[in-house]
């Protein structure tokens, strides 16, 4: 939300109501701005101005940044007819304006960043910025040390012209390796993984950019980013 703001945008906002409704609702003096009753629902607000409600206090929270360890079965969307979302997890108020800052596929479990600042999920997904994402990969097949020399390289992709960026690879097993790429195409890492002729059957999230998964969050369990966090990833 974007400051001065109306009235009826402001209380639609947070309570989530139909502004047609709100408006209604202001011009039977629900509304009061700074212990003033309104009825004009085009009134300017601003941050500093105190708004009630039928009594009771509205206050937005502004930007908020959270992390997510995201389990399978759930889909990096606002919404699936078909699937539960990660939004399904967070018990907060006003999300209707948030997103993912970095989607992962339904099977793919870890590190999700959800937040309502888009000029700070844009420098966090943007591949110009060249913010790594690391991801614990298990294979199907043993990894060759051929095949991660190409990966550290940069392997074609299946309907790709160029190569990928070079990626930083470290071998941990036999089938296990930490594969940490700056780009983001859809299904990267499992195509990679093709294109040195193997397959992917585990993958898990733990860091994009400077931004570690907190390893005491469960699987479904999240909270904010530190300030720390927000302004060092």
């Amino acid at each position: 939300m974007k400051f001065p703001c109306r009235l009826d945008k402001f209380v639609s906002h947070l309570i989530e109501s139909p502004r047609t409704k709100v408006r209604g609702g202001i011009k039977r003096g629900y509304a009061k701005v700074n212990g003033e009753v309104v009825s004009k629902f085009d009134v300017s607000i601003s941050p500093s101005d105190e708004v009630l409600w039928k009594d009771q206090q509205l206050v937005y929270l502004g930007k908020r940044y959270f992390m997510l360890h995201k389990p399978k079965g759930y889909v990096c969307a606002n919404s699936d007819e078909m699937h539960p979302t990660v939004f399904d997890l967070l018990d907060e108020p006003n999300l209707k304006d948030f997103h993912v800052a970095g989607r992962l596929d339904i099977d793919t479990t870890g590190l999700v960043l959800i937040t309502n600042d888009g000029d700070w999920s844009h420098k966090i997904t943007s591949p110009k910025h060249e913010k790594f994402k690391t991801y614990l990969v298990e294979t199907r097949d043993p990894i060759s040390d051929e095949a991660i020399q190409q990966l550290r390289d940069g392997v074609q992709l299946h309907g790709e012209r160029e190569l990928t960026r070079p990626a930083i690879v470290e071998k941990l097993a036999s089938y296990q390796l930490r594969l940490s790429i700056s780009e983001g195409k859809y299904h990267q890492v499992k195509r990679m993984l093709a294109a040195v002729e193997n397959k992917v059957v585990e993958l898990h999230r733990e860091k994009i950019g400077s931004i570690l998964l907190d390893e005491q969050l469960e699987e479904g369990q999240y909270r904010l980013l530190s300030e720390n966090e927000i302004l060092h990833y």
